[in-house]
């Protein structure tokens, strides 16, 4: 069984313990706590029943009193060995239990590299504190990894006491890889396997840098960095070039001092390429005129300039032939003719009376023709009723 102090005050004192391991056949009929003042022999019982629970108040003492007590289990088989607290109890009121403070960062493992100075503060109330807390200061001048483990603090007040626990892992880089091998070679790739460090640091490795070298020129570059794998597979190597590679072990402290080089080589064979050009079946864009804009009918003045616009497509370019009442206009200078990427247009400047009339656009290739047309309409200009008397 465990006895143990729960709570006390100027007079009465609250104890707690834990079942026999051992009940017997016949089970367990109680408890009896007896008491005595320190220094005598003199136990009494305080329970005129047997007590049931594992839970009782000792009442009426006298404040300032130091007693001893103990816990007796009672069956048909008679009287257990009695279980008595380790120390008298002092019967006096507590001011303030002790209570352990640990800071939020010492909560969790605390982590410190090999060789750094190690200074923890760790609050705790005590009693009877008037003007300040009081804490507790844990200092290593220089760490090393054999200072890990778990740290325990106990805060006790006469009989009443509270403990925390930290952990703290000192760590430092990492050892090399225990082994790099260069597994495979085709094409313009090489892959690579390697085996974790043998000294991890105190720490998870996470990760590793991968790095080759050009036998031509000796100089190391970076492949792969913070690669959690133990095997990669490098690409995009020069045709004709040896390579060597080497690995370097990652942790939270950074990477290993050395790295660990691979035994083997990695030459990239020259090998014949013969290129053969795809072969395109070659398509055939040729096409018909088609006009894609129509001619619109239209009204002007006599004597002044209007434009007919049409838009065509077709391939070969077609040729484009203006007419009017299916007479074609040619080279006659009253009419300007243009035709840009597919865009035609037929200026007639300051017509005349006898301008007006269907108008089509004639666009050939050959593979065809197509026709659009419209009517233009030429009227007279309004004379005012004055000048008609």
């Amino acid at each position: 069984m465990d006895l143990f102090i729960e709570d006390k005050n100027d007079t009465t004192v609250t104890i707690m313990w834990s079942q026999p391991e051992v009940i017997g056949d016949s089970g367990l009929d109680g408890y009896t706590i007896e008491v005595c003042k320190d220094g005598t022999e003199d136990w009494k019982a305080v329970n005129e029943d047997l007590q049931k629970s594992c839970r009782y108040v000792i009442k009426n003492q006298t404040t300032g009193d130091r007693l001893k007590i103990r816990v007796v289990a009672l069956n048909a088989g008679g009287r257990s060995p009695s279980l008595s607290l380790p120390e008298a109890v002092l019967v006096k009121e507590v001011a303030d239990r002790p209570k352990v403070r640990l800071p939020r960062y010492l909560r969790q493992r605390y982590v410190a590299q090999v060789g750094e100075k190690i200074n923890l503060t760790i609050p705790f109330s005590r009693v009877m504190i008037r003007s300040s807390e009081r804490d507790s200061i844990l200092f290593i001048r220089v760490s090393e990894r054999d200072d890990s483990g778990v740290y325990e603090i106990c805060v006790k007040v006469d009989d009443f006491e509270d403990k925390a626990q930290l952990i703290l892992q000192i760590v430092e880089l990492p050892g090399p890889p225990s082994s790099v091998k260069v597994a495979d070679t085709w094409g313009f790739n090489v892959a690579l396997e390697w085996t974790a460090p043998t000294d991890n640091g105190n720490t998870d490795i996470t990760g590793y840098t991968v790095q080759k070298s050009d036998k031509k020129t000796g100089d190391w570059f970076t492949v792969v960095d913070h690669y959690h794998r133990v095997n990669a597979t490098i690409s995009d190597l020069i045709m004709g070039n040896t390579y060597n590679f080497r690995v370097f072990s990652e942790n939270k402290c950074g990477i290993s001092e050395e790295p660990t080089v691979a035994k083997e080589e990695a030459s990239i064979v020259k090998i014949g390429i013969d290129y053969k050009p795809p072969e395109y079946k070659e398509r055939d864009f040729t096409e018909p005129p088609k006009f894609t804009t129509a001619l619109s009918d239209r009204a002007t003045t006599v004597g002044y300039s209007t434009k007919l616009l049409c838009s065509v497509r077709g391939v070969p370019r077609p040729k484009v032939i203006w007419m009017k009442n299916q007479m074609i206009i040619g080279e006659d200078p009253k009419y300007r003719q243009i035709c840009v990427q597919g865009i035609c247009s037929l200026e007639i400047r300051k017509p005349g009376n006898y301008d007006g009339g269907v108008y089509t656009c004639k666009a050939k290739n050959t593979h065809g023709e197509a026709i659009v047309s419209c009517k233009l309409e030429v009227k007279q200009i309004p004379v005012p009723d004055a000048e008609k008397k």
